[in-house]
């Protein structure tokens, strides 16, 4: 599904200094697999992450994603393989604080074309009542808790049915009981077929995944499978 062919990326600190995040990554990843990046902070994961998921163009190399050069496609193509095959939940929500658990969630249903009132109605009703948040649908964000504000996340990262869902950090603001129900829905995803790709720092977290990949400097260091 995702391939990486010899991914580097420097950043540009300004006065022609760079900053190596990521130094020649080769990466396979498969569908329905169930990775998880691990690494010091600075090692390079976040990067990772955009750079897989269309976010970050690499300094160099090859971003493969379904037999496609996605850093190949135009912006407009980049921006439509990104709503329809990828879902993402980050450590900070990214939610509209204004608007109710329906609305943000109906929020990447509206860039589809062809697509009625009555079927976001009915896809958005039906991801919410997934991440058990039925009876909140129409309560503004910024009254719930931190981890119903990551449960609408992650029902806004899933209306579209995405072929890969990116999580960054996605328990890192929540405490230990909101994180469990958090990296529960996860795993029931991944039990359904979805392709989750995981960035933590938290090792028990790392473990519920198939496969573990560590970076450090930037540079891969150890791949693992979960038994």
């Amino acid at each position: 599904m995702i391939t990486l062919n010899k991914v580097s990326h420097i950043y540009n600190n300004g006065a022609g200094i760079g900053s190596v995040a990521l130094e020649n990554i080769n990466l396979n990843i498969i569908d329905s697999d169930y990775v998880a990046i691990v690494g010091q902070s600075g090692s390079g994961k976040s990067t990772l992450l955009s750079i897989m998921s269309g976010l970050l163009i690499p300094t160099e190399g090859q971003v493969m994603f379904d037999n496609k050069d996605i850093y190949k496609l135009n912006q407009k193509d980049i921006a439509n393989h990104r709503n329809q095959n990828i879902g993402f939940i980050f450590q900070n929500y990214y939610l509209e604080p204004k608007f109710s658990a329906f609305e943000n969630v109906s929020i990447p249903l509206l860039n589809q074309k062809k697509i009625s009132k009555k079927e976001i109605e009915f896809r958005v009703t039906d991801v919410l009542n997934l991440v058990g948040l039925s009876n909140q649908m129409d309560k503004i964000v910024s009254r719930l808790s931190g981890g119903e504000r990551q449960r609408v996340a992650i029902a806004r990262a899933i209306v579209t049915n995405p072929k890969v869902i990116f999580a960054d950090e996605p328990t890192g603001n929540l405490d230990t009981k909101n994180g469990n129900i958090i990296m529960e829905l996860l795993d029931s995803l991944y039990k359904k077929g979805k392709t989750i790709i995981l960035v933590t720092h938290n090792e028990n977290e790392a473990k519920r995944a198939r496969r573990v990949i560590k970076l450090e400097d930037g540079q891969i260091i150890l791949e693992s499978q979960n038994v």
